[in-house]
């Protein structure tokens, strides 16, 4: 229980601390693209993990791909257990060019059991429009492992029907992207708000002059490229980029029901409330009653189970917060309580539900 509650008045503590961003990490300049790509491929050399014969599709692909190398086997005859069919998927970079490596997942489509130890061969990828950009290959990376003994028993660790290709990709066609328009660019906030927008402007202003730049909206700001830097605009969107800015967003609170992982934002306040926790234990006794017959009869021995419910309520424990205007007392006020991450979630939602909670709360 204390060891939870430490958790918990660290992770508010720490995100009570505000530092200023480089404008890199916050958010994109135009021209910075991406694409998805996605790619149906085989994977091979599987001890015995594979596909089974009611996987039609990977039987097709196997004498599809035979009738390219001039070997043709009727699909009857094709045995599936070493191989498995797949989908290949990666995000591509406007700045990646031919010949660039990147890294690419595989998952697997049929009934498989492990893709460990197979080896991905080559798959085109190709984008929403269908034209082919990269091409993928090599050994998966599966971390963890899937064994089934004779006996029945299973061994297992992590997921074995995922994986990736570490540099597996390789580039062969550019995405289009163009940077400057009229002699100018966009810097696109990742996470749009409009303080932010401002304050990024004012940076740059600070840096290249009163004009260089205007906030469009919560996400865009509008830069035009100096005069004396329109011969090297590499150089001076590299020191736009490291231009530090100080970010402001929306007040949250954000709860992980599955992990008891709770994180709270800068701003977040409660307001004065009263809080009253307890905890309701219910226990449940069988008594057993057993019917026995009289001698020389016909009846049987009967057992009737009767259950009896006994319920306990520990001493409560109630805190009254005067108001909390930053996160170190929001933590250290429901901490008091001795409660579970678990259950100050559960706190969180009464808390917003009773209006005393000024910030956004997120479930996840």
């Amino acid at each position: 229980m204390k060891c939870c509650n430490r958790i918990v008045i660290a992770l508010f503590i720490f995100s009570s601390f505000i530092y200023s961003q480089r404008i890199k990490d916050i958010a994109t300049i135009s021209g910075d693209n991406a694409e998805q790509v996605i790619g149906y491929g085989l994977v091979v050399g599987l001890a015995g993990t594979g596909d089974s014969y009611r996987t039609q599709f990977t039987m097709q692909s196997i004498t599809s791909m035979l009738k390219r190398f001039g070997i043709t086997v009727p699909q009857t005859d094709v045995k599936t257990r070493n191989v498995a069919a797949v989908m290949v998927t990666a995000n591509l970079n406007a700045n990646y060019k031919p010949g660039a490596k990147f890294d690419v997942t595989v998952s697997s489509m049929g009934d498989a059991s492990s893709l460990l130890g197979g080896t991905l061969l080559l798959t085109p990828l190709s984008g929403i429009a269908g034209e082919v950009y990269a091409f993928a290959q090599g050994p998966l990376s599966i971390g963890g492992y899937d064994y089934n003994t004779a006996s029945g028993n299973r061994v297992a660790k992590n997921h074995s029907l995922a994986g990736r290709v570490p540099q597996g990709g390789v580039m062969k066609e550019t995405l289009e992207s163009e940077i400057v328009t009229d002699q100018q660019i966009s810097v696109y906030l990742r996470m749009p708000d409009l303080t932010t927008s401002n304050n990024v402007a004012k940076s740059i202003n600070a840096k290249f002059g009163d004009s260089a730049a205007t906030s469009i909206d919560a996400s865009e700001i509008r830069v035009n490229i100096p005069t004396d830097r329109q011969t090297n605009i590499v150089n001076f969107l590299a020191e736009l980029e490291v231009l530090n800015v100080e970010t402001d967003y929306v007040a949250k609170v954000v709860l992980n029901e599955r992990t008891g992982t709770i994180v709270a934002g800068t701003n977040v306040q409660i307001k004065p409330v009263s809080i009253t926790h307890g905890s309701l234990n219910i226990t449940i006794e069988n008594y057993p009653i057993v019917s026995q017959p009289g001698a020389f009869s016909n009846g049987t021995t009967a057992v009737v189970n009767n259950y009896v419910p006994y319920a306990t309520q520990d001493s409560t424990n109630t805190i009254a917060i005067s108001g909390a205007s930053n996160v170190q007392e929001v933590a250290s006020a429901l901490n008091s309580l001795k409660v579970t991450p678990k259950e100050i979630i559960a706190i969180f939602q009464a808390l917003k539900e009773a209006g005393a909670l000024i910030a956004e709360l997120v479930i996840i």
